[in-house]
């Protein structure tokens, strides 16, 4: 039984069953449903219609300045006091009682693994800011936004990554109140 070629093409059919059968059960039916749109829930009206705005200072946790993050506690407030004020959008007031909303930005630096602590699970959280967008009138949270700042080993490269996520909180910022506008001229 050497080498017989009715043995060959009958290993040969076998394997060409064994990959269609692979390659059929690794293939969706055509008859799948499609997968449901997603529909986008309503952002409260007060971002669209705020006009003015306060910029509060939450703060940044200790050990962040001047080492990773070079300037002092108060540079992300000023950064972003800076980018609101040249996107135009919004009056920004001096007293909080004059505003439609409020932006309250902190610099927060999660424990590390040194602590003992996790946070859903993360053995070595990053420092984040955190936007929080309130209502003037009735103190309630609207929104709240957050993003990372990367890890890096550099001085100049930790000073990128926080321009980095500072700019992207802005942007989600802007893309929040943007989609505002489309959902209000959709109704």
């Amino acid at each position: 039984m050497r080498n017989s070629p009715s043995l060959k093409v009958f290993l040969l059919v076998c394997f060409a069953l064994f990959l269609a059968t692979q390659v059929g059960a690794q293939t969706p039916p055509a008859s799948a449903p499609p997968p449901p749109s997603v529909s986008l829930a309503p952002v409260p009206p007060a971002l669209l219609n705020a006009k003015t705005v306060f910029i509060s200072n939450a703060g940044a946790d200790s050990g962040l300045f001047p080492h990773p993050f070079s300037g002092d506690p108060d540079r992300p407030y000023n950064e972003f006091y800076s980018a609101i004020q040249n996107w135009k959008r919004y009056q920004i007031v001096g007293d909080p009682s004059d505003a439609d909303i409020v932006f309250e930005l902190q610099l927060i630096a999660p424990p590390g693994p040194s602590s003992g602590n996790k946070i859903n699970g993360a053995s070595d959280p990053v420092p984040m800011f955190r936007l929080v967008i309130y209502d003037r009138k009735t103190h309630y949270v609207l929104w709240a936004l957050t993003e990372s700042i990367m890890v890096a080993y550099m001085q100049k490269t930790h000073d990128n990554n926080f321009d980095m996520a500072l700019n992207s909180i802005t942007m989600d910022l802007k893309r929040l109140t943007s989609a505002a506008n489309t959902t209000a001229q959709n109704r």
